[in-house]
């Protein structure tokens, strides 16, 4: 007969509690979000100084109203309901709204082409090359018009000197029938590039098993480029369009450079940025300056908003 022991189960190890943690490790965080704070304050205050307060005390100022008369007064909403009925704000608008209805797909069209080219580049020409089309956008603004500015002179330009060599009057690029190509032009040059990094970057994300696929499919390079290409980047290039919406709405340092030689084709309120700083610095109309810029942001706002709703598909948002 044999004889059978039964041992006494042994208890489980207790699990242990989910949210208790070691007071070292809550010590440590504590210590890395001290750290943190401290590196971003600095930010922080230059952020809240330059932009957060002044833009406090701006919109302050577009509810009030100063004249010699009557001095500062409380009016509301009376500046903006001002600003949208001026017809040289209105003028201003419909000006960048037609600049942007031509230089976004100009430019995105360039920056487009350029990164699709550099993507198929697998050699040391397409570095110097990204490098090439990047550094416009590395030249301060500033720089930049001035340079456009002496090559668009029609006495002292290159331009002059060129159609001189072929017997030829040279083109005033800078009159009031040529000035829009131009400043086109200009802002084409200058911003081309950044919108190609983005989208460079965007292409080089992709997984190249799916270029493989489609050259087993039997597709060429056009196909490969316009079917697979630019439908997987479109998230990138919705960016691209909403930074150049935003910044041709806020048209102001090429126009104001190129003013002192465009012979009365650029005046003081040709854009709405152009305008304000017009009301304010020539005319020391601070309050009525400072309506017409926040009703300038209003509109960028709700135009970037309406832009990122309908494209919200193509920019993966829901």
């Amino acid at each position: 007969m044999t004889m059978q022991t039964t041992l006494p189960a042994q208890p489980a190890p207790a699990a242990p509690a989910r949210g208790n943690r070691p007071s070292g490790g809550s010590s440590l965080e504590r210590r890395r979000q001290r750290w943190g704070w401290l590196f971003v304050t600095p930010f922080l205050v230059v952020f809240a100084l330059f932009l957060v307060f002044p833009l406090f005390y701006a919109f302050g100022m577009s509810l009030f109203t100063s004249t010699l008369a009557t001095g500062t007064r409380f009016t509301g909403a009376e500046n903006y309901v001002k600003a949208f009925t001026d017809p040289l704000f209105l003028e201003g608008l419909l000006r960048v709204a037609a600049y942007a209805i031509v230089m976004i797909p100009v430019q995105l069209i360039v920056a487009t082409a350029a990164a699709l080219v550099l993507d198929t580049l697998a050699t040391r020409l397409a570095k110097a090359s990204r490098l090439l089309i990047f550094a416009p956008y590395a030249i301060p603004v500033v720089i930049g018009a001035l340079m456009w500015s002496f090559l668009y002179s029609p006495r002292f330009g290159p331009s002059a000197t060129l159609f001189d060599v072929v017997g030829l009057p040279s083109p005033d690029f800078l009159a009031a029938d040529t000035v829009f190509g131009s400043l086109v032009n200009v802002v084409t040059w200058q911003w081309s590039g950044y919108y190609m990094v983005v989208i460079y970057a965007a292409l080089r994300s992709i997984d190249p098993a799916i270029y493989e696929a489609a050259r087993i499919d039997g597709a060429n390079g056009w196909q490969t480029a316009l079917r697979i290409k630019v439908p997987l980047i479109s998230s990138s290039m919705v960016m691209a369009i909403t930074f150049a919406l935003i910044g041709t709405l806020q048209f102001f340092t090429e126009p104001v450079v190129l003013r002192n030689i465009a012979q009365g084709a650029i005046d003081a309120a040709y854009t709405p940025n152009m305008y304000a700083y017009s009301l304010a610095f020539s005319y020391s109309q601070f309050n009525y300056a400072s309506a017409i810029a926040f009703s300038l942001g209003i509109l960028v706002f709700a135009g970037s908003y309406v832009f990122l709703f309908l494209t919200r598909k193509q920019s993966g948002l829901k």
